[in-house]
């Protein structure tokens, strides 16, 4: 079984993830690669897929939207899951205790529904100080001082939470019959 892990990512959170979700996948004993999607030139040869994008504003990045809308067909034959990154760390409730805050990216019931992807999640990502920023947002939030000093700083991966979900994907490809 060979599962190609696409991402699109700005600042290297959701590559990471990415990363760490084929290494798991490797050490289930499937064949894995994880690749950034504006290196793929064909989606052949591969059985199942794993695709996932930082999430900015409530939207994937433009590359990992494409890529599933213009492949949908072939996507919609194979296994797929997909993932987003990007919500920084959680809130905590009333007694204390933290509170995953989710921010579901617009575009994805009509992805999931595409390509009839088994499943979704939503990873927190990593916002490291003094990073350069991208795109129009972050630029004016670096030149604000107090958006600047009201951010989240630091990695919120939760590595066993990823991998435990990259463990349950490849349990589910270890029962696809192969072809």
């Amino acid at each position: 079984m060979h599962v190609l892990v696409a991402y699109a990512s700005r600042h290297g959170a959701t590559r990471g993830i990415a990363e760490r979700i084929a290494e798991t996948l490797r050490g289930a004993g499937l064949e894995a690669e994880a690749l950034p999607v504006a290196s793929l030139k064909s989606l052949a040869g591969y059985d199942a897929f794993v695709i996932g994008s930082a999430a900015y504003m409530f939207h994937w990045l433009r590359g990992a939207a494409e890529l599933v809308r213009r492949n949908r067909t072939v996507l919609a034959e194979k296994p797929v899951w997909l993932f987003s990154s990007g919500p920084l760390g959680g809130a905590t409730d009333a007694k204390g205790r933290d509170q995953k805050v989710v921010a579901m990216p617009k575009e994805m019931a009509e992805l999931a529904d595409a390509v009839h992807a088994r499943d979704h999640r939503v990873f927190f990502g990593a916002l490291e100080a003094g990073r350069r920023p991208i795109g129009l947002a972050e630029r004016f939030v670096s030149l604000m001082p107090a958006a600047r000093e009201g951010l989240p700083w630091g990695d919120f991966r939760d590595w066993p939470e990823i991998e435990a979900w990259a463990a349950a994907i490849a349990r589910d490809l270890q029962q696809v019959p192969p072809g």
